[in-house]
């Protein structure tokens, strides 16, 4: 028997127990894995409140992300093999010190990369890049607007984007969060407590305004993110953590030129075993390199979830944060 956070009904973060689990021989492809370290991301908080279903219904063992060792594998698997470094996105179910895991669903670690950062990046890491990469083609000239600048994906994002050639600007919540920022590859900082940011995108800008809006708040931030943005301009809207847009209109994009909008998740770009290889092989690059450095920002005892949970939904923790098996 292993230890692992399970959630029997879905609510605030005291509905997490840490309770003794059966996890069993892997089944004709599959891994059982032993976590080293496992991403904490706010997506957890939504399927451990129900505002996403989970899809195997309850008791559910959330989290979406985890890096550690191969510790058997079953019939069929030839990607991996006992003894290997590896990391992962989904399904759900890292909230536990051991577990089986669809064995193409994993990725190995190269050995620049060690297994706490692995652990605390793929979510995050595979995120900024689809956004960045495919969702929209960040390239020199392109000036774009990121929320939350300082949060996990944010910070990965600005060093990308600026490696990229981008006019990287962010918003964040407090000065020590904007100075984080400016210190990851963000040109701009905008603090949304003290300024109006739309007026200050168009101040930074001269009025030009945005290719494209990274919008991971929901709520808060419209429909200010449409007004950051220039005729033909792309809102990416890909979280909610301020609560859910309620009155989202098409109308709106013809109002402000012409717009486009589109709600991705990370899931659907790496559903093919082709695009996850390049998307993890993409990011494992860039942190080899130093382009893109990732700091674990906070660290939790699984056991420890509860509070790790409070503190992202205060939003006390910036960057990434993992907890230990």
């Amino acid at each position: 028997m292993v230890h692992a956070i399970r959630v029997h009904e879905t609510g605030a973060p005291e509905m997490m127990k840490w309770e003794e689990v059966e996890v069993g021989a892997p089944a004709a492809g599959e891994a059982r894995i032993r976590h080293a370290a496992i991403g904490l991301n706010y997506i957890d908080t939504y399927f451990r409140s129900g505002l996403y279903p989970a899809p195997a219904g309850l008791p559910l063992i959330p989290g979406n992300e985890g890096a550690g060792e191969v510790i058997a594998v079953g019939e069929g698997v030839t990607n991996v093999k006992v003894g290997d470094r590896v990391a992962y996105v989904g399904p759900l179910g890292s909230y536990s010190e051991e577990r089986l895991i669809p064995a193409d669903r994993l990725v190995k670690v190269p050995d620049g990369v060690d297994l706490k950062t692995a652990g605390s990046m793929m979510l995050k890491g595979m995120t900024a890049r689809y956004l960045l990469r495919r969702t929209y083609d960040v390239k020199p000239g392109t000036t774009l607007l990121f929320h939350a600048a300082a949060g996990g994906v944010g910070l990965i994002a600005g060093q990308w984007a600026k490696k990229l050639g981008a006019t990287v600007i962010g918003t964040a919540g407090s000065a020590e969060k904007a100075e984080l920022a400016l210190a990851h590859g963000y040109d701009h900082v905008i603090n949304y407590r003290t300024e109006n940011f739309v007026e200050r995108v168009k101040e930074i800008t001269g009025g030009k305004l945005c290719d494209v809006v990274y919008d991971s708040v929901g709520k808060d931030t419209y429909p200010g993110s449409l007004d950051c943005l220039k005729p033909l301009g792309l809102w990416v809207s890909f979280g909610q953590s301020s609560g859910p847009i309620t009155d989202f209109q098409l109308v709106a994009l013809a109002q402000r030129g012409s717009l486009f909008a589109t709600r991705p998740t990370l899931f659907t770009y790496i559903a093919a075993r082709a695009d996850l290889e390049a998307t993890a092989n993409d990011l494992f690059d860039v942190v080899a390199s130093g382009d893109v450095k990732i700091r674990v920002n906070q660290e939790y005892a699984l056991k420890d979830a509860v509070s790790a949970h409070r503190d992202l939904q205060d939003r006390k923790t910036t960057g990434t944060t993992i907890l230990i098996p």
